[in-house]
């Protein structure tokens, strides 16, 4: 699979369901009108400047994306982000920045694919990291030095993973 080592620390006490977050801590693939727009872009810092995060690391963080496909049957959404949906690389970022991107026709959720081939898909909120300025700093950054990426993404996600935890024990670093 490939991608960065990341920090883990064990100690974690899970709460009762009572005590889960609600949804809304993760971002909705779109908001506000269809398709890609400020609004987008909104949401996104929203979401995750409540948490702490700033631009680079939102755009780090959605580089988890080079990872997995959408699944109707799961988010109404369909496809894989890259060729190679089983291999952690800065792929996301290469391919959401050098392929033109139309909305996709059909019966479901607004979504794009990728111009001609129709076989790569991004969401609204992938697409708003190439129109708002602060965040397409980072995607040209990660598009081209992978091992910046991975070491911002490693840094991001584990910020992420032990975000309103204490007293936790190191299990490598």
């Amino acid at each position: 699979m490939g991608g960065p080592q990341i920090p883990w620390c064990s100690g974690r006490v899970d709460q009762p369901v009572e005590a889960v977050t609600a949804d809304g801590r993760l971002p909705n693939a779109d908001v506000g009108k269809p398709g890609a727009d400020k609004s987008d872009a909104d949401h996104l810092r929203t979401i995750f400047y409540r948490m702490g995060f700033n631009d680079q690391e939102i755009v780090a963080l959605s580089g988890a994306h080079a990872l997995g496909r959408c699944h109707t049957t799961a988010s109404g959404y369909d496809g894989p982000w890259t060729p190679t949906p089983t291999t952690f690389n800065n792929a996301y970022f290469t391919i959401l920045s050098n392929l033109k991107w139309v909305p996709k026709t059909w019966d479901g959720p607004y979504q794009y694919v990728n111009q001609g081939a129709e076989t790569l898909m991004m969401l609204p909120t992938d697409l708003v990291l190439l129109e708002d300025k602060k965040f397409l700093k980072w995607v040209n950054v990660y598009a081209k030095d992978e091992a910046k990426f991975l070491k911002d993404f490693s840094d991001a996600f584990h910020k992420l993973e032990e975000l309103g935890t204490s007293n936790l024990s190191p299990v490598f670093a």
